[in-house]
């Protein structure tokens, strides 16, 4: 009986044996299954191809991590170079068609618009300590030719005009104005009470000169620039207290077709004297020559001198019919220029005709102001 246990157990022992030896393989497989994810998502980060076979291919943990990391291990690569390459050519593209414009549209030497640029541009100064005085008497007679500036240029810039009796030509009694600024017709008579129907325009107001400068000059040049025919217009009287002191940025004429002309003026005017601009006003004055870009810079508008009006006496008095009666006959007033019957408008054959008769420039609303005179087409013909 003790035999048959002892057989027993030793058969027990046989059989244990290798079922314990059966197991550890089991175990001993399991474990590189388990580190195959970590191992494959290594492998895949640093490039290595030995990690891929340690991985199951139904294991869906370790196909995840495969998925993840090699789309940031592919992509840093291709996306650099692809942002540099477009960065350069937005750098380069936008240059070349700036210097190509600027370039296209420079402004013509020589011209009113070109001239701007050469202005100073600064922040206006304050009025303090403006007086009219400052800029020496009234309309004195600063050339010495024996008239005082106001009637020199009323000699200038009227028509028809008649001289006051006993005042060897300097004194004007009556004319007839085309107001470049309004387009009106003023007929001018010396007198209390209509004087001021036609004044005398600083087209650089004294006020913005002094703000902008002139506070800095001695009373000799300021005397000089308020008497400066370049700086003088005759002109219709409200539509001058209208613009008071303003520069091109405040105010222009309502009348749009002599604009160009008259900025034109004032940035002559500004340059000789070296008078400076601000930002706002340089701009305006672009904007306005921008429209006429071929306008001359004018450098002087000299006065006839006494008696040397534009058509007095005879022939003024003619013109003068002729303007307040257009429906009546005219008569010739210089060699190419006459009067038609029916129209009642002087008519000039050309510039020469027109310069001969005194009249050029001839402005828009002239007699004698056709589009034939005006090739620019900006109101002015004859220039």
């Amino acid at each position: 009986m003790r035999l048959v246990v002892l057989a027993g157990a030793l058969v027990a022992g046989l059989v244990a044996g290798p079922l314990a030896g059966c197991t550890a393989p089991v175990s001993d497989a399991a474990t590189p299954v388990a580190t195959a994810p970590t191992d494959a998502a290594t492998g895949a980060a640093s490039g290595s191809p030995s990690a891929a076979p340690s991985s199951s291919p139904h294991d869906p943990a370790a196909t995840a991590t495969r998925s993840s990391s090699a789309t940031p291990g592919s992509s840093p690569g291709p996306s650099t170079s692809a942002t540099k390459k477009p960065a350069a050519s937005r750098t380069v593209s936008p240059t070349t068609p700036s210097t190509t414009s600027a370039t296209a549209t420079a402004p013509r030497p020589g011209t009113a618009l070109a001239a701007v640029a050469t202005l100073t541009v600064k922040g206006r100064a304050p009025l303090t300590g403006y007086e009219r005085s400052e800029f020496g008497q009234a309309w004195a007679d600063v050339d010495r030719n024996g008239c005082d500036t106001r009637n020199d240029v009323l000699g200038r810039d009227l028509v028809a005009v008649a001289y006051k009796p006993g005042t060897r030509g300097c004194v004007v009694a009556s004319g007839l104005l085309v107001d470049p600024y309004s387009g009106d017709r003023i007929d001018f008579l010396r007198g209390q009470g209509s004087s001021t129907e036609v004044q005398i325009d600083h087209v650089v107001a004294l006020a913005d000169a002094w703000q902008k400068g002139a506070q800095r000059w001695d009373a000799a040049r300021r005397e000089r620039f308020a008497n400066d025919p370049l700086n003088l217009r005759a002109v219709d009287g409200p539509t001058n207290a209208s613009k008071g002191a303003g520069d091109t940025a405040t105010w222009l004429p309502p009348r749009k077709a002599f604009r160009c002309e008259y900025v034109a003026r004032q940035v002559a005017v500004k340059s000789s004297y070296g008078l400076s601009v601000t930002a706002a006003e340089r701009d305006a004055m672009r904007r306005v020559l921008a429209t006429c870009p071929r306008q001359s810079l004018p450098t002087s508008d000299p006065v006839p001198g006494p008696g040397r009006a534009k058509q007095s006496g005879a022939a003024a008095e003619a013109k003068r019919a002729g303007a307040e009666n257009p429906g009546g006959s005219g008569s010739a007033t210089s060699s190419g220029a006459s009067g038609s019957a029916g129209g009642g408008s002087v008519y000039y054959a050309n510039c020469d005709a027109a310069r001969a008769a005194g009249a050029a420039p001839v402005h828009e609303g002239d007699p004698g102001y056709s589009r034939r005179l005006d090739r620019d087409g900006d109101g002015v013909g004859c220039e």
